[in-house]
């Protein structure tokens, strides 16, 4: 394809306030110390066994491996990198467009970054196209953090013990933005869910929640008439723990497909 045209494929989300790029993000710290990231992948239904997962090692960074939709740039969705950077990311759809690096480039461009800290500096500082929410979470030291970028503002949170994200900005003083229906019942069952555990949970618990099919517009979509024409692809659970970090990739399913050790030993991860 022309260069031109896939550099504008990975802008879509930059030019167009509906994409088919849905998505929630939970995250959870237990009593044992392990910081749990879970993920809805949420796209085009037709994409659903045409994605792949990919293991990119470039020359000068850590290299990372991530969900890949078939011509975009991976990294907008689930991925994890080699220093212990997880990063999992949710479409929102903002009425507000500027000149900026896009979205799409930027969520790429986190996965080179070997701490935390460079990350959110790199989101901060960099001017935004578009906008996204990026849970982000370091093995090195057990920070999660939910950012939600936009062409305004880079709004950054530190999270506590739990914490739900669907598609739309929740952080206070966001700027204005569209809010479909699937996300605003998906958020509200993520949190309903988790309110239920009282303060104790396991990554299990994460996925159970991301597999939830209660209510007309479910967390786990399925429905081919989904109104937002997007579907669950894969789900995916990181674990980050002792300095570790692994990846847990779900079919629709709770039992994993496969999981991988990005960072750190794999014993201590298991």
């Amino acid at each position: 394809m022309p260069v031109e045209d896939v550099l504008l494929w990975n802008c879509r989300g930059d030019l167009l306030r509906k994409t088919s790029d849905g998505c929630t993000s939970l995250a959870w710290r237990a009593a044992d110390g392990t910081c749990w990231m879970a993920h809805n992948e949420d796209g085009d239904p037709y994409l659903r066994g045409r994605c792949r997962v990919v293991d990119v090692r470039p020359d000068g960074a850590p290299g990372f491996v991530s969900f890949y939709y078939p011509g975009s740039l991976p990294g907008h969705t689930f991925a994890g990198n080699r220093a212990g950077l997880a990063q999992t990311i949710n479409n929102v759809r903002l009425r507000q467009r500027q000149a900026g690096v896009p979205r799409m480039l930027l969520a790429r461009a986190v996965l080179d970054c070997r701490t935390l800290d460079e990350a959110l500096a790199l989101l901060q500082t960099l001017p935004r196209a578009g906008g996204f929410h990026h849970t982000l979470g370091w093995a090195a030291d057990g920070r999660l953090v939910s950012v939600e970028a936009s062409p305004a503002q880079c709004s950054v949170q530190a999270i506590g013990k739990g914490y739900a994200h669907a598609n739309h900005l929740i952080h206070p003083d966001g700027p204005p933005q569209v809010v479909s229906d699937s996300s605003a019942s998906r958020q509200r069952q993520a949190e309903h869910l988790m309110d239920a555990w009282h303060g104790t949970a396991t990554g299990a618990d994460l996925v159970k929640v991301l597999l939830d099919t209660h209510g007309e517009l479910p967390i786990l979509r399925c429905d081919p008439q989904d109104p937002d024409e997007e579907n669950t692809l894969a789900t995916a659970l990181f674990a980050l723990r002792a300095g570790s970090l692994t990846l847990a990739i779900h079919d629709r399913s709770p039992h994993a497909l496969t999981t991988l050790t990005l960072c750190g030993d794999a014993d201590a991860a298991a």
